[in-house]
């Protein structure tokens, strides 16, 4: 009977899940329907202003053939009046001379006649219309201003479409993902030297197979990418893949999407744990700030916040690190006493996390580092077996040490403006960083026989953290040889039970 459950059971889930597989395929049709309708109205009017564009060029090259065809005839027909007025006037004269030549004939006195033969000649030799030349300054011909749009027509006729890009080719082998960064990298499947340029589109995702329809988050695009490669840079890892796509770009069309890959982006992402915290500490998700008014009107808020959220399916922003350890630590409520503590809401189980913190410029006494979830409510970070820290103390006078057990390490460097924090559960060590240098501030050595929650200590001032970070590339450098370094003290690294 329980195997015939059993078996039946996994029946179900598997048609449960080729259910939801199919629905997803249906919200995909469905918008790829959509798509269809949208993106041809969209074509159809790019293709009339393309055409009306074409149209108006050919308006302007026959307004401009013509004007030119005007001109030269302008100029022709002036340059023919001008010679035919001067050509009337010549043979006005002309034949005024020959009549009065033609009347001098009949002239019978000799000194009369004489004196009309000089006139007619002098006349002659003075004539305009021997100085003529009797050839049109012009030509009829306007054959040089003929047009032939046989080659043109010829053109017009194969307009095409403008080929669509195919799709890009991810490859993930040759993808990053290090320093919060991302950098993409894909190829064409052939050579197109019409590609003008690229699209990325990526999103978070704490699914590991194809990006889904429903439930999921848009796509964030980058345009106009010139090359074959991509990097995302400052990211915050808080979801634990994110997928890319790519589309090529001519300069009318972009084409399909790259297959879509998805690439891991896990890292530790935690919030502090404001149901626990002391009083004097006001809590915000990331923040924390000393409240001198001892936390007045805090409790109903904590509380609140302690329900909100806690439905059967945790927020994908705690999601913890292997399994996520009970809320209870013991039989503490909450720190007190002069433990001015709050702990992270995520315990480390094992691997290696990094997270960074701020302190505001006038905080007076912060401590950053790790404890076991067993930290009692009246105990200091770093004055306990179950708890390390580095402690920066700026009342009175300024001192930055490293501490765990009660035993205190003085540390010769500068307070940095941000302290990044390492932790490898399964080496058993936790280190300190500037955060900005990677300069190695202060290692301990030690073996972790419970979970670990990052732990901070405020009073007179507020810290700020940073989460959803990978161990940056440098930090991991620095640990192949941080052993040797000289920067641990041995009365510090103690094996905790």
């Amino acid at each position: 009977m329980d195997s015939q459950k059993e078996a039946l059971q996994r029946i179900i889930s598997t048609l449960a899940n080729k259910n939801d597989e199919i629905q997803n395929f249906i919200d995909t049709l469905n918008q790829t329907l959509k798509g269809v309708q949208e993106n041809s109205s969209n074509i159809l009017s790019e293709l009339d202003e393309e055409f009306d564009s074409l149209y108006s060029i050919l308006d302007e090259v026959k307004e401009r053939m013509i004007n030119s065809i005007k001109q030269e005839q302008a100029r022709k027909s002036q340059e023919l009046q001008s010679q035919l007025s001067q050509c009337n006037n010549a043979l006005e004269n002309s034949e005024e001379l020959l009549e009065f030549a033609t009347r001098s004939l009949d002239i019978k006195e000799t000194e009369e006649f004489s004196k009309a033969a000089r006139q007619i000649k002098d006349r002659v030799t003075m004539a305009s219309a021997f100085r003529l030349s009797l050839k049109p300054k012009v030509s009829d011909n306007m054959t040089h201003l003929m047009v032939d749009f046989s080659q043109e027509r010829q053109m017009l006729q194969t307009l095409k479409f403008l080929p669509v890009p195919k799709a890009p080719e991810i490859d993930p082998v040759e993808c990053l993902v290090a320093d919060n960064a991302v950098t993409v990298t894909w190829r064409m499947p052939e050579e197109d030297n019409k590609i003008d340029h690229f699209i990325l589109e990526y999103r978070k995702t704490n699914f590991d197979g194809l990006p889904r329809v429903k439930d999921e988050r848009c796509w964030d695009i980058i345009d106009n990418i010139k090359g074959t490669e991509y990097t995302l840079s400052g990211l915050r890892f808080d979801s634990k893949y994110m997928n890319f796509r790519v589309r090529a770009c001519n300069k009318a069309v972009a084409g399909e999407c790259s297959d879509p890959v998805t690439l891991e982006t896990k890292a530790l992402n935690f919030s502090l744990d404001s149901s626990s915290s002391h009083l004097n500490l006001r809590v915000e998700d990331t923040c924390v700030e000393w409240d001198p008014t001892g936390g007045k009107g805090q409790e109903s808020k904590v509380k609140g916040k302690e329900n909100k959220g806690r439905s059967g399916t945790p927020s994908p922003k705690r999601t913890s690190v292997g399994s996520r350890p009970p809320a209870v630590r013991g039989s503490r409520d909450r720190f007190t006493g002069e433990s001015y503590t709050v702990l992270g809401d995520t315990a480390i189980e094992s691997g290696q996390h990094y997270w960074e913190v701020k302190a505001q410029k006038d905080c007076k006494s912060y401590s950053v580092g790790v404890a076991y979830k067993t930290l009692g409510k009246f105990d200091q970070l770093g004055k306990t077996n179950t708890s390390w820290c580095i402690h920066v103390n700026n009342w009175l006078q300024n001192t930055f040490a490293a501490k765990h057990n009660n035993k205190v390490k003085a540390l010769d460097v500068t307070v940095p403006e941000r302290i990044g924090v390492f932790c490898d559960f399964d080496g058993g060590q936790l280190s300190f960083y500037d955060a900005n240098s990677k300069q190695l501030l202060y290692s301990f050595k030690t073996k972790f026989t419970q979970p670990v929650l990052p732990g901070f200590m405020v009073w007179c001032g507020g810290l700020s953290l940073s989460t959803g970070m990978q161990v940056p590339s440098a930090v991991r450098t620095l640990q192949k040889s941080e052993n040797g370094m000289t920067g641990s003290a041995s009365s510090l690294n103690i094996v905790t039970q």
